[in-house]
This record gives structure tokens, C-alpha cells and sequence, in this order.
């Protein structure tokens, strides 16, 4: 029985090393069986964004045109179908007007008038409706796929949940103006209302920023991460929540309507009488003048705090990230011309809502040169 010879493993110090077996190197860890989904959630959340900043919108000009009571009743389900007869509208006309609102403000309205106002509030609910079934299945979608990256299955989770929160605060913001001896809803609750729909915004989209990145590309870029400007980009982030908030304590009261002065508050740097209502906690958040000059003295504030920001980025080696900094700065100026104009002309309507959807677009800009001081994006040696 013969020997069957090994066959020689070794390979000649002489031989051509192409001819040698080369190993494959293993790429994408990082990434592997987590970026199947990353477009995908992307978009979804882009999609939310695009959603929430037309309702942010749409309910500004329901505010605007005072339609946000024309329907008396939450209905979820059913509140989504118009009223399809006469009888219908009739009961819903006759509904409004047993409110405040009605007997003591617009008392001979017309039913065709009625309508407008209508179809303005009816607008803001479905949106509304429409943004939580975006939420709903797209997350269900790709948690049953499997396709939500390891650690964001709560935050993801998280924007749904806060846009149930919001359809739950909009019908308790809707009641308060119901009751009686109120006119309009109260500035506390649309304040809460608009708040809640400016942190889904910036959620959702600075992880659409997350996802429009692969992991490795984002451990990669915090190395280069700039600790001060960041924190300088969340008190900056910070001051513009805040005075988002005051804005909308401006529009519950109408206190935009109150002083078309400028830079004076009527004929002096101060409201008049800027403390008359008890306790005189109440003042800084009901009174018309005394909200609208803290409103302007926060945007100075802001404004001045963002011109340091800027200043500091301006020394940033990557030149994404020194120009997303530019772009908030320009945005600022305008938004405060065009805040200057609004206050002028007494919040008319087309200003005012311009005026409100670049505090949105200004509140994007800062979010998201905030995220590139934490991971700016990659460029050559030259810049």
C-alpha cells in the first residue's frame, strides 16, 4: 500500500506573490446588519419634518384668522370626514355658536363665513392625523423588518410617541377656549402646543442627519468633534427655544398687535402700565405689552449671542461647518427684519406667517450646525 505524498504547503521565497492566496479584507463592520434600513428611516423622518413644519404653518394662519374653535368636538376618527349636508353644517354652525367666541365676538356670522374658518381648523387636524399614522407605520415598518439600528429603536420610538402627546395637547388647548369668558385659547397651552411641535421638528431631523451618515463615517468624525463650539451651539439652541416659546405667548394674547412702534414701545423704551394685572407673575406672560418688549429684548439677546457663536466658528478648520454658522447668522438678520416689519404693521397676516415659518427654517439651521460641531463632514487637507 503506498504512501500518497503531501502535497508541499510551502511556497518558494522566489515566487511571484500574486500567486499567493491574498486575504479579504473585512469591510463595513461597523455597519453590518444595521444600514439595510438607514435611507429608508431617513426619509421617513424627513417626511415627518416636511409634515410638521406645514402644520406648524397651517395652524399659525388658523391662529392668525381666529378658526382654531370652529369645531367644538374631538373626534379622532369620524372628525376626519367634512360635513357632507346641509344638516350637517348646520349642526355643526349651531354647535360654534353656543361658544364665547361666537356670542361675544362674531355674532352674526354668516354660515359661507363659518365655513372658512371651518376648513382652516379642519385642515390642522388632518394634518395632524396624517403626521401620526406617518409616524405609526413607519416605525412599525421597519421595527418588523428588523431594519432600526441597534440603540435607536426608543428614540425613533420617542417622535411617535410625542406626536400622540401633541394631538392630546391640541384638544386640551382647543377646551381652554371653550369655556367661559374666554375668546381665544389660552397662551399657556398654545405655548405648550407649539413647543412640543418644534422639538419633533428638531428630533426628527437631526436624526435624518444621524442617518444620512453611516456609523462609521459619524465615530470617525467625532474625533474631529469642536467641545467648545458645541457647547456654545446648544446655549445657542437653548436661547431660540426659548424665544419660540415667547413668540407663541405673543400670538395667544395678540400682543403683536399691541405696540407698531419700533425700536420704542409706543413712545417710550418701556410699555406703559407694564404691570397692572394680580399677582404680577401674570404680567410677564398676559400682559400684551410687556410680553411683546420681553419678546424683542430676548431676540436682541439672541441675536448678539449668535454673532459670538458665529465668531467663534469662524476659527473652525472645516469649512462646512464655518458655513452653516453663516447661514444661521444671515438667517437671524432676517428673521429680525422681518420681525421688526411684522411688529409695524400690526401682524397682518402674510408677514406674520413668514415671520413664524423662518423661526422654523432659523431653528433647522442652528440644529443643524450644532450636529456638525459634533461630527463635521470630511474634507481634503486643503479645506
Amino acid at each position: 500500500m503506498g504512501l500518497t505524498p503531501k502535497k508541499d504547503s510551502t511556497r518558494s521565497i522566489f515566487a511571484d506573490v500574486s500567486e499567493a492566496e491574498k486575504p479579504v479584507a473585512a469591510t463595513g463592520v461597523i455597519d453590518r446588519g444595521r444600514g439595510a434600513g438607514r435611507s429608508g428611516i431617513r426619509a421617513w423622518l424627513l417626511s415627518i419634518v416636511a409634515l410638521v413644519v406645514l402644520t406648524i404653518v397651517v395652524g399659525g394662519l388658523t391662529r392668525l384668522t381666529d378658526s382654531g374653535l370652529s369645531i367644538t368636538e374631538w373626534e379622532p376618527i369620524s372628525g376626519i370626514m367634512l360635513p357632507m349636508s346641509a344638516e350637517a353644517w348646520d349642526a355643526e354652525f349651531e354647535a360654534y355658536k353656543q361658544i364665547p367666541e361666537y356670542i361675544e365676538q362674531n355674532a352674526g356670522m354668516s354660515l359661507s363665513e363659518f365655513k372658512v374658518i371651518y376648513y382652516w381648523e379642519w385642515g390642522h387636524r388632518v394634518l395632524g392625523r396624517i403626521i401620526g399614522a406617518v409616524a405609526l407605520i413607519g416605525f412599525l415598518y421597519f421595527l418588523v423588518r428588523k431594519q432600526i439600528p441597534g440603540g435607536w429603536t426608543g428614540p425613533l420610538f420617542g417622535v411617535g410617541a410625542l406626536v400622540a402627546v401633541q394631538g392630546a395637547v391640541g384638544w386640551w388647548m382647543v377646551h381652554s377656549g371653550l369655556q367661559e369668558g374666554m375668546l381665544d385659547v389660552a397662551s399657556y397651552r398654545l405655548a405648550t402646543h407649539l413647543g412640543i411641535a418644534f422639538t419633533i421638528v428638531g428630533l426628527a431631523y437631526v436624526y435624518s442627519l444621524h442617518f444620512a451618515r453611516r456609523e462609521a463615517d459619524l465615530l470617525q468624525a467625532r474625533r474631529s468633534a469642536d467641545v467648545g463650539l458645541r457647547s456654545l451651539s446648544t446655549a445657542l439652541m437653548i436661547l431660540c427655544f426659548v424665544q419660540i416659546i415667547l413668540g407663541a405667548l405673543v400670538a395667544g394674547i395678540d400682543a403683536g398687535r399691541a405696540f407698531p412702534t419700533w425700536p420704542l414701545m409706543g413712545d417710550g423704551f418701556f410699555p406703559p402700565d407694564p404691570f397692572t394685572l394680580t399677582p404680577i407673575w401674570r404680567n410677564f406672560f398676559e400682559d400684551a405689552g410687556l410680553v411683546q418688549f420681553i419678546h424683542r429684548m430676548w431676540g436682541y439677546l439672541l441675536a448678539i449671542f449668535a454673532f459670538v457663536v458665529w465668531r467663534k466658528a469662524r476659527a473652525s478648520g472645516n469649512t462646512q461647518t464655518r458655513f452653516a454658522f453663516n447661514v444661521v447668522l444671515a438667517l437671524m438678520g432676517l428673521q429680525i427684519l422681518v420681525g421688526i416689519v411684522t411688529a409695524l404693521y400690526s401682524a397682518p397676516l402674510q408677514i406674520a406667517i413668514v415671520h413664524q415659518l423662518l423661526g422654523v427654517i432659523l431653528w433647522l439651521a442652528i440644529l443643524r450646525a450644532r450636529f456638525l460641531t459634533r461630527f463635521p463632514l470630511a474634507q481634503s487637507v486643503r479645506g
